[in-house]
């Protein structure tokens, strides 16, 4: 490391970058193939970057978007094909590499040191000393990376340690080391998936201003109205092929997933009609202070309910109290008709509860385990003799459950699940829990992070389980799918229900509206 002592903004505009091509071409990748394991996940693929423009990438989970962009971010190396900058061909050859090409990854969850400031995330591996002596200059550091975030109109303080930020503000410390390299093509992976609505927006802001600065912006993402809202060129990848490239003004929602999964918009939400039937979850006055207060609701057989509200109305506390994650200090919970009392996860399988938590990764997956032992991990008492487990019967049982929800590309059963597109993990959590043969099935946000294929498939799943008799209560920000699968809804803020709607009552409008207004004003 050399010696240095002042960091300044952009500072990798020092070393000369080259311009874009006269068309702004800053990056092509031309006929890009890759296989991993002989399954071919990119074939002859091409993609065009260009500055100051927003290149939205699509496609369903499995398509190669992530594939692609790891190969242009130096993550993977292609089995054929090319990279050009500035038109003359390059070999990116790591992450490390990639970034001194000025080509910059922002992950979904960023690749933070949690206990590192902000300041030593934005500058990390280019720390600055004193001239002369080998002690950091932290002044200049603290300074440089204010210059930094106020570049991108981010009111951070420097100092702030990495584990105390959202994650949207972890992001934007993404964002602000990719421009102090002088990044000139910005990937971004999934960046909304885990925002509010607000932070969405914060964060379309910081995209604006990076377009504008010239920079050539890859955006891949699930949400369809975000990617019209910001993208300039969309490009749809299915299977590993390149199947349409056009300017985002001559697109539409239903043309984009007719190329993506070679369905109609419609197919996005079914829900077979089913009569409900008597309640088989009842919740009355559950209460945990200073968290939610005063819940009451009930689910009943045959019946999907929607739980709306903003991020933060206490929508999963509500539902880990009833799963007995956390449970409540007060109020009860009613099982077909009997009082009961869950103490624990464990209280709530045994009487016929299962719950899908929104972070599959975190809190519903063994990332390194295989698809087939994860899968079996509600069921280990059953499939065992004698504290033994039976292999061929854990993979039978699993098997057929996972063919009912048609899990895709997986190469097979032993494959670890953390290789898996989001989607196929969503249905290996899925059939984990149908394994238990619920009554009741709680959903936090469970199309959150999937494509349009496998979000299709998970309603169609749903309307499925409904139809047969089960009670499900569905947690979802997406307002699109709690209007298209809920039987009723019931809208929560601030710890309270604010609202409730039958189907025929239920709008976005009416929704929101609950869902922002004061809780005294809605009582």
């Amino acid at each position: 490391m050399t010696d240095r002592t002042t960091l300044k903004a952009g500072q990798g505009e020092r070393n000369g970058n080259p311009a874009p091509t006269r068309d702004g071409v800053v990056l092509s990748a031309r006929n890009i193939t890759k296989s991993f394991g002989g399954v071919t996940v990119l074939d002859d693929v091409g993609l065009t970057l260009r500055a100051g423009e927003v290149h939205a990438v699509l496609g369903e989970n499995g398509a190669g978007k992530s594939t692609l962009t790891k190969i242009i971010a130096g993550v993977h190396q292609p089995d054929a094909g090319t990279i050009e900058l500035d038109g003359k061909a390059i070999v990116v050859g790591s992450p490390l590499q990639a970034r001194q090409l000025g080509i910059a990854l922002i992950h979904q969850e960023p690749l933070a040191f949690p206990d590192l400031d902000v300041a030593e995330n934005i500058f990390v591996g280019r720390m600055p000393y004193h001239r002369g002596v080998r002690l950091l200059d932290w002044r200049s550091t603290y300074a440089a990376a204010r210059r930094e975030l106020d570049s991108l109109g981010v009111d951070l303080d420097p100092r702030r340690k990495m584990r105390e930020l959202s994650t949207a503000q972890q992001q934007m410390v993404d964002v602000a080391n990719a421009l102090s390299e002088a990044a000139r093509v910005v990937i971004m992976d999934e960046p909304t998936a885990s925002l509010t609505p607000a932070e969405v927006e914060d964060l379309f802001r910081i995209v604006r201003q990076l377009r504008e600065r010239g920079v050539a912006l890859v955006f891949v993402s699930h949400r369809l109205e975000e990617v019209f809202a910001i993208a300039d060129r969309i490009t749809v990848l299915r299977d590993g092929r390149l199947v349409d490239t056009r300017p985002a003004a001559e697109a539409t929602i239903e043309g984009v997933i007719h190329h993506m999964v070679g369905r109609s918009l419609g197919a996005l939400y079914e829900k077979e009609p089913a009569a409900a039937g008597a309640p088989l979850l009842e919740v009355s006055g559950l209460s945990l202070p200073g968290v939610f207060s005063d819940i009451s609701l009930d689910v009943r057989a045959g019946e999907i309910v929607g739980l709306a509200g903003l991020v933060g109305s206490g929508r999963t506390d509500v539902a880990q109290a009833i799963f007995g994650i956390t449970p409540a200090e007060r109020g009860t919970v009613t099982i077909a008709g009997a009082p009961t009392r869950i103490a624990s996860p464990r209280d709530a399988i045994a009487r016929g509860l299962a719950f899908v938590p929104e972070d599959r990764g975190r809190h519903g997956l063994l990332l390194p385990m295989s698809i087939v032992h994860n899968g079996a991990l509600t069921v280990l008492s059953t499939l065992a003799r004698s504290g033994w487990l039976e292999p061929g019967q854990e993979r039978s049982v699993v098997g057929a459950t996972l063919d009912r929800l048609r899990l895709r590309g997986a190469t097979g059963l032993d494959q670890p699940v953390g290789q898996l597109s989001g989607g196929n993990q969503q249905k290996v959590v899925l059939a984990k829990w149908l394994l238990t043969r619920p009554r009741i099935l709680i959903l936090d946000e469970p199309t959150r992070g999937i494509d349009v294929g496998a979000k299709a498939e998970v309603h169609r799943l749903m309307g499925e389980l409904a139809s047969q008799g089960m009670a499900i209560l569905m947690i979802s920000s997406e307002l699109p799918e709690i209007l298209a699968m809920s039987d009723r809804v019931v809208v929560m803020r601030e710890g309270r229900i604010t609202g409730r709607f039958e189907r025929a009552e239920a709008t976005q409008e009416r929704i929101m509206a609950t869902a922002t207004a004061s809780v005294e004003a809605a009582s």
